[in-house]
């Protein structure tokens, strides 16, 4: 009996071990076979969620060239460092370390992050250099990780700031062409899926579920070296006259191109600080003044089209100064009797008035319209203004008379390139572009084309001696322009010691490849008149230019040679 029990027990003993290992087989057993069969598809799904995310990959935006290829705008990869709040948990060094590379607080940090608490996706720093990202992956902080993205970057900075605008943190166009060819400009986001580990760290690139669609590149008008060219002057102008402000333009004449446009005061689109409204609007196509004596061309071509007057009719601007209505209209000197051409070499307003009052009262404002005076280029620049020319105000002598010598309608810088560029186009009027035009633009007739070429002839003598912008000649070249020095209207009328110096002209003068618009606005050193100003800004410009292009000259030497040329001449 004794020997019996022992052994009974053992026997016990070893059934039990036996069948609490077969039920803990089987229940390993089954509930294998339940994660592995029955709900693997359930626990993936649970499993991938908890360690695959989707995230977007960023379409950089086209770029923007120049007419020969030369990037005027870019997008650079940078990175950005986010945050998944669920996820976030920093110790405190950490903490600290990760404020001061991101140059904020660790109080901000934890506010920010507590504010988007239910959020998976909040940005802590956008567009940060490659060192810092690199220094933030290292620190491994549980939630945090880089996107990569893209930031615009203008290679010339403020020389050509007012044309191509810039774009927002989000890389979307803000201002320029960057936003009036936004949608071409601007790629399309894809998304991709990735692995993480338990602090939140990418560890693996699944997949790509949508490819990126990067925007496509833009070919401007724009010739770099004659932009360059053009900022160097125009400032150098502003900042010897102690100006307020200026801008200039350049056009093809046989395409309509913009060419060049600049203005001052500027800015670096790629430093945000520097932003203003002030200086980063593009005056040349939102600021209006009145042009002045350089519409007096237009004033000729009307009177010639009116078959009233010849160019060689002589009017008596004597005694220098003539009476409409309440107003005087006054000369700087008394410039007795003048042929046409002498009205625009001496740039008389009395000749100008008498010529207006005695054509059609429709005539003048007619030719102005179809120069377009008064509406805008049509070149779609964002935030381009059409100008001021209301018919209704010109059916009484006086206005007739002011507008014949530039008062009483507004115009932008490239208004008035894009009227000259009319002129130099023998009547052509073609479309304004900010983009390359790879063929010839045929344009419309709107005004005569031997009125035209009579104008642009007694035009070249401005430049030359005894005219007012003898600055503005070209050696080599003949030149064809007009000078303007207007008041500028004020809340208590027309100011007598601030005004806008303008030059428009063109070269070379019998066959016109360029038209340069140029207005200065408020010089206050000692010189103010437009042929003081701005026109050395043309000469200095357009030689420069006309050389770049290999535009031979076309200036007769002077003599025998040049009296038979001039014989010629209409």
């Amino acid at each position: 009996m004794k020997d019996y029990l022992p052994q009974a027990t053992g026997r016990w003993r070893y059934l039990t071990v036996w069948l609490v290992f077969v039920v803990v087989s089987t229940v390993l057993v089954a509930r294998a076979f339940e994660l592995h069969v029955l709900n693997k598809k359930f626990l993936q799904t649970q499993g991938d969620a908890r360690s695959l995310r989707t995230l977007p990959l960023t379409a950089h935006r086209g770029m923007i060239t120049d007419r020969h290829g030369e990037p005027l705008a870019v997008s650079t990869p940078v990175d950005s460092v986010w945050a998944n709040p669920a996820q976030f948990d920093p110790n405190k060094k950490q903490l600290q370390e990760l404020a001061k590379l991101l140059e904020t607080t660790p109080r901000a940090i934890q506010e920010l992050i507590a504010a988007r608490a239910d959020k998976e996706f909040v940005y802590l720093k956008r567009h940060d250099t490659p060192e810092t990202a690199q220094r933030v992956s290292a620190l491994q902080i549980p939630g945090v990780s880089l996107l990569r993205e893209y930031r615009r970057y203008y290679p010339d900075g403020e020389v050509f700031a007012h044309v191509i605008g810039m774009t927002n943190v989000d890389d979307n166009g803000q201002e320029g062409i960057e936003l009036s060819y936004d949608s071409w400009l601007r790629g399309t986001n894809g998304a991709q899926t990735v692995m993480k580990d338990r602090l939140g760290q990418i560890i693996k690139d699944v997949d790509i579920k949508k490819q990126p669609r990067p925007g496509k590149d833009l070919v401007l008008s724009l010739d770099r070296r004659l932009q360059y060219l053009a900022y160097r002057e125009l400032k150098s102008a502003v900042l010897a006259n102690k100006a307020k402000s200026g801008s200039a333009v350049i056009l093809d004449v046989d395409s309509g191109e913009v060419l060049a446009m600049v203005n001052q005061p500027a800015l670096n689109p790629n430093n945000r600080d520097d932003y203003s409204s002030a200086r980063s609007r593009n005056r040349a196509v939102t600021d209006l003044f009145e042009p002045g004596s350089t519409v007096k061309p237009f004033t000729i071509v009307a009177a010639l089209e009116s078959g009233q007057f010849k160019p060689n009719t002589v009017i008596d601007t004597e005694p220098g100064y003539y009476q409409v209505g309440r107003l005087t209209v006054r000369d700087v000197h008394d410039y007795g009797r003048l042929d046409l051409g002498g009205i625009i070499q001496k740039s008389s307003n009395v000749g100008a008035s008498k010529l207006s009052l005695a054509i059609p009262p429709q005539l003048l404002l007619q030719v102005h319209q179809r120069v377009g005076f008064g509406v805008s280029t049509g070149s779609g620049f964002p935030g381009e203004v059409a100008g001021e020319m209301v018919a209704a105000r010109y059916t009484h002598p006086i206005e007739r008379a002011t507008l014949s010598y530039g008062y009483g309608l507004s115009v932008t810088t490239l208004q008035l390139a894009r009227a000259y560029s009319i002129l130099a186009a023998d009547g052509v009027r073609r479309p304004v572009s900010f983009l390359l035009q790879p063929t010839a633009v045929a344009g419309e007739a709107v005004l005569d084309k031997k009125i035209t070429q009579q104008v642009r002839y007694m035009m070249e003598s401005v430049v030359a001696e005894g005219g007012t912008a003898i600055k503005a000649s070209i050696p080599g070249y003949l030149v064809a322009g007009k000078t303007g020095t207007v008041k500028k209207l004020g809340p208590e009328g027309y100011s007598d010691d601030k005004y806008v110096a303008v030059f428009a002209g063109m070269a070379p003068a019998q066959q016109p490849r360029l038209v340069m618009a140029i207005a200065i606005h408020e010089p206050s050193g000692k010189a103010y008149y437009g042929g003081q100003v701005a026109a050395p800004v043309f000469a200095r410009v357009m030689a420069g230019a006309l050389r770049l292009l290999d535009v031979p000259p076309d200036e007769i030497p002077k003599g025998k040679a040049q009296l038979a040329y001039l014989a010629e001449r209409p």
